[in-house]
């Protein structure tokens, strides 16, 4: 359904990625799917289901937000220096 990808780069450390993303789950639940990690390397992720889009929504939004505070850029150039 709906997907953001959020991007990190210090200096000191390799490039980072976050993902969120919108989708419907084998019981027809909306789920918010959340991934992060290195960029080429070892990733997380978690998943929570709910019964409706606006939770789910609200959910994904703080989320990025979160991400966002953190340093993460939706400009996928920014880690490409």
């Amino acid at each position: 359904m709906a997907e953001c990808f959020l991007y990190r780069h210090l200096p000191s450390s390799p490039p980072r990625f976050y993902r969120v993303e919108i989708a419907y789950d084998l019981f027809d639940d909306v789920a918010v799917i959340c991934e992060w990690g290195v960029v080429g390397g070892l990733k997380h992720r978690t998943s929570q289901s709910f019964a409706n889009l606006r939770e789910a929504s609200q959910l994904a939004d703080g989320l990025r937000e979160d991400a966002v505070q953190r340093g993460y850029q939706e400009d996928a150039l920014s880690w490409q220096m």
